[in-house]
């Protein structure tokens, strides 16, 4: 597995970058190898492997619908938005799984502030991270890559989880069964009659041949195509594995031998041309020195102008707030004067007044009249009793005067 590459942080490929073109202490010029540019898609394809152990298929694309990354998702750019909206959703569940709490970021959410929240819990964890925070704001690269690798190695460190060695299964060598022919013998077998020719000429004394010379070669041009003896190659015999190593030896010797005077040629062309553009680029930064001042200048004004502008966007927003109170209360008011005005306009209670009126006429008309009938009857009550009293004065006093004349 790849994961048993070394691990280099990107701030570390930066340094051995720059000391390879000769800057830093000493002058010291260190030669990076031909992959260094493809280690971020080493370390892409470890981090894939990671969050399959961690089972993120099922605890985080599946929960919230998101489509599974390819093998080397944030080593190139597809979609910025996309691959830093993922990244984000990605860091945040693998701190979630390392133990420490973190919120799920938003859509809307300030960037600078969950790069900032992720770096610093990266920190806590004893990591470095000593880049600069936008280069993660474009979502892809090997910072990128080199933060899920960390947080996804702390997440399987907080399960437990431990690499072991690999158990590689024991191959059974099996035997190769040789059909023997008849016109054919193996290596073994010519050994084993030579062996035994020689034994039985030591045994026997050597025989006089009373053939003729003539009828022998015609004989052996007879029998010479039956004794055709073939010896078969074993592909398990050292000896052509050894006969295989030095031909490969003496093959990447002539090619090494040819390629190293391309690599020496390429290598002083290079150089050559490294120091073309040091020099040129001395002569550009001194021809153009007084535009970076000019540049630096007009910088540092627009970062005057920005922070102006920040603060004045402060107070409109404040201000345009206050105008929307006010708003909201000049419409309350003219509802209500709207409301007062139809109510002033309307005659329908002016006539409710004057119907009331009238009746309140009516009914003091009549009860003039009711009170008239009643002091009439109130006059002829006392009246009428005013009358029975001097009625029974006059009947009282006439019989004490009959009494008296007694």
């Amino acid at each position: 597995m790849a994961a048993a590459a070394a691990v280099v942080t990107p701030s570390g490929l930066e340094d051995e970058v720059s000391r390879s073109r000769g800057e830093g202490a000493g002058e010291m010029v260190v030669e990076l190898g031909p992959g260094a540019a493809y280690h971020m898609f080493v370390v892409m394809e470890d981090l894939v492997e990671k969050l399959k152990l961690l089972r993120y298929e099922e605890n985080l694309l599946r929960k919230n619908n998101l489509k599974p990354p390819s093998r080397h998702y944030f080593a190139l750019p597809t979609n910025p938005g996309e691959q830093f909206y993922m990244f984000c959703t990605l860091a945040a569940w693998l701190i979630n799984k390392a133990g420490r709490p973190f919120e799920q970021p938003q859509e809307y959410d300030d960037p600078n502030a969950i790069i900032s929240n992720i770096l610093s819990e990266l920190r806590s964890f004893g990591r470095t991270a000593d880049f600069p925070p936008s280069k993660l704001k474009s979502g892809y690269g090997e910072h990128v890559c080199y933060v899920l690798d960390c947080l996804a190695e702390e997440a399987l460190k907080y399960i437990g989880f431990t690499w072991k060695r690999p158990a590689y299964p024991v191959e059974e060598l099996e035997e190769e069964t040789v059909a023997e022919d008849d016109a054919e013998l193996t290596l073994n077998k010519v050994d084993e009659e030579f062996v035994d020719m020689n034994e039985s000429a030591k045994q026997e004394d050597i025989l006089e041949s009373t053939t003729d010379a003539a009828e022998w070669s015609l004989e052996v041009e007879r029998v010479l195509p039956q004794l055709k003896v073939t010896i078969r190659t074993d592909n398990k015999d050292w000896r052509i594995h050894v006969d295989q190593m030095h031909q490969h030896k003496s093959g990447i010797e002539s090619a090494l031998k040819e390629t190293k005077g391309f690599l020496d040629r390429l290598h002083n062309e290079i150089s050559r041309t490294l120091e073309k553009i040091g020099s040129r680029e001395k002569y550009i930064n001194n021809q153009l020195e007084h535009l970076v001042q000019e540049y630096r200048a007009a910088q540092a004004q627009l970062s005057e102008a920005r922070e102006r502008y920040q603060q004045g966007n402060g107070g409109v927003t404040e201000r345009t707030r206050i105008l929307s109170e006010v708003t909201e209360e000049l419409e309350k008011v003219k509802q209500e004067m709207e409301e007062k005005g139809s109510s002033m306009t309307d005659g329908a209670p002016l006539v409710k007044i004057k119907q009331s009126l009238t009746k309140l006429k009516q009914e003091t008309v009549q009860m003039d009249i009711r009170i008239g009938v009643v002091e009439h009857t109130l006059l002829q009550s006392k009246l009428k009793e005013k009358s029975n009293m001097t009625r029974d004065m006059h009947a009282t006093i006439i019989p004490e005067s009959a009494i008296g004349s007694y």
